[in-house]
């Protein structure tokens, strides 16, 4: 046996194992890039263990369709999760871009949640604020932007429908040579952004969804579109929450990257830094090296870890 399948006593007329790349997901099936050509996949049984990014081995089962076989090791994989599942967002990603605009507002909750998974799953995180063109509310976005970039973020302004050109300029040497997923709240520009980078993106939704078969709901699934010399672009659909249930405590305290310094310099080893007397990461709150902001939410997402039921 090897990987669930039989080696022996197979038929002649069993189909050879191909490579392809999951480029779209919904529900249960998945939209597999093999050459030039897509074919419509399924897993076997109930599993939906496959994201988008995949590398994976499938059959056919006909011309352009075919069952998913093995994945391969992935490189990375950001996902999400509440208290009762989780939801893949993608997998051999290099790089997150949180789209953020002047307009309408966007939630620090997010971003910071955004920034967590990414710093969890070991992928470089952007922040890329979009509609810097409407001026009278650039000044304070900018300030609300601050202490991510104190903390390391790159914060990349642009206009993608003022001014397009520009954007195309500052975003191309960022997405060259790696794999970008954008991520966002609805209404931040992110169709705008990704139009602009791949002119045909509207048709390549047409007919991701017609081989999907999901209908009109064109943005409910999240799809990859290569952009030449090995890089690729990832949309997801936009959300309002970022759940991180799956996080232990461990893994929590060393994804907030301002933690880091004073890990291992508190008076009991396994301190929780959210009431302990002789707590050096309470400590660099109180002196202002660490933002209250990122530690309370340190604490809720602390809280939340510990409600898992799935």
């Amino acid at each position: 046996m090897k990987n669930g399948l039989k080696t022996n006593g197979a038929k002649k007329d069993h189909p050879p194992a191909e490579t392809g790349t999951v480029i779209a997901a919904h529900g249960r099936h998945y939209l597999v890039q093999c050459g030039e050509q897509k074919l419509q996949c399924v897993t076997r049984g109930k599993k939906s263990d496959v994201a988008v990014g995949d590398l994976l081995q499938f059959r056919r089962t006909s011309p352009n369709q075919g069952v998913i076989e093995t994945i391969e090791e992935r490189k990375s994989l950001l996902y999400r999760s509440d208290q009762y599942k989780s939801k893949l967002l993608a997998a051999n990603v290099t790089q997150l871009f949180i789209v953020v605009a002047t307009e309408p507002g966007f939630t620090d909750d997010l971003i910071s949640r955004a920034l967590i998974a990414a710093e969890s799953a070991g992928v470089a995180a952007h922040i890329v604020l979009n509609k810097t063109d409407v001026a009278a509310l650039l000044p304070k976005t900018r300030q609300r932007l601050e202490v991510y970039a104190a903390l390391g973020y790159p914060i990349h302004p642009i206009s993608a429908r003022a001014d397009p050109d520009g954007t195309l300029a500052a975003m191309a040497p960022l997405l060259a040579g790696q794999s970008t997923i954008l991520i966002g709240q609805s209404g931040m520009g992110k169709s705008s952004i990704i139009n602009l980078i791949v002119p045909d993106a509207d048709i390549a939704v047409r007919e991701i969804s017609a081989a999907l078969d999901t209908g009109k709901h064109t943005t409910t699934f999240t799809r990859l579109y290569p952009i030449g010399n090995g890089a690729s672009i990832i949309d997801s659909p936009g959300f309002q929450e970022f759940g991180l249930y799956q996080l232990s405590e461990g893994m929590l305290e060393r994804a907030f990257r301002e933690f880091r310094p004073y890990l291992g310099h508190c008076k009991f080893y396994n301190c929780h830094h959210l009431s302990e007397p002789g707590c050096a990461v309470q400590q660099a709150v109180a002196e202002g090296a660490i933002a209250p902001m990122r530690h309370a939410l340190y604490a809720q997402l602390l809280h939340e870890s510990s409600q898992t039921l799935y």
